[in-house]
């Protein structure tokens, strides 16, 4: 039996305003056919706002207006629907590799009247060449390096790879240096996101790149 979901603390309505109720109807969605596509784990249900959904959200200031966020391995919408939510001036670009989780994506965005969502089936070097954002982020996908290597190339000239790490970021960050130099990064900084709204702040590894020269 899946644990009861939680109504939304106080801090949701500061990160998504007026669309508050758009972001309840995404707890119940993640709630429910979340836990039984295997994309949450019942045990986050408890803890789903503060684990999941804000903890997304609050990198929504990361982002200028209305530029267009790829979020790679998207998953649960985690980050992408979330900020989708609190930022419907963003255009969002939803990749995902593996069938049901698209089509979840897909019928999730839809039954939530999000129009500034499109879902994409593929891994991300699938998607080099024909698909780019003036930013590119991603929630536990993977270390620093390789994640660079899926993300950057989807970056336009000049955008910024905005990547949700934990307690790892310095570390993951110090660790990747020299390779994300290689791959056109020309500055890197650690941004922490939703200071007055979570307990532990959500952390993001930013990673800007130079013109292509190639």
């Amino acid at each position: 039996m899946t644990a009861e979901l939680p109504q939304a603390p106080e801090g949701a309505r500061r990160v998504f305003g007026g669309r508050l109720a758009r972001a309840e109807d995404f707890a119940a969605i993640l709630a429910d056919t979340g836990v039984s596509h295997g994309l949450i784990g019942p045990r986050e249900v408890p803890i789903l706002w503060e684990r999941h959904i804000l903890n997304c959200a609050v990198i929504e200031d990361a982002f200028s207006r209305d530029a267009r966020v790829v979020d790679v391995g998207s998953g649960a919408g985690l980050p992408g629907v979330a900020v989708a939510i609190a930022r419907p001036d963003l255009d969002l670009h939803l990749v995902e590799p593996m069938l049901r989780r698209t089509q979840w994506l897909e019928s999730t965005v839809a039954d939530l009247g999000l129009d500034n969502v499109t879902v994409h089936r593929g891994r991300a070097e699938e998607l080099h060449g024909s698909l780019e954002g003036s930013y590119v982020t991603a929630r536990a996908v993977a270390r620093l390096d390789k994640l660079a290597r899926w993300c950057l190339p989807l970056t336009a000239p000049g955008g910024t790879m905005v990547a949700m790490k934990g307690r790892s970021a310095q570390e993951e960050l110090e660790a990747a240096t020299k390779a994300l130099r290689r791959l056109g990064v020309v500055a890197s900084r650690i941004s922490a996101h939703g200071t007055e709204v979570l307990a532990e702040p959500t952390l993001t590894v930013d990673c800007t790149t130079g013109p292509r020269t190639h």
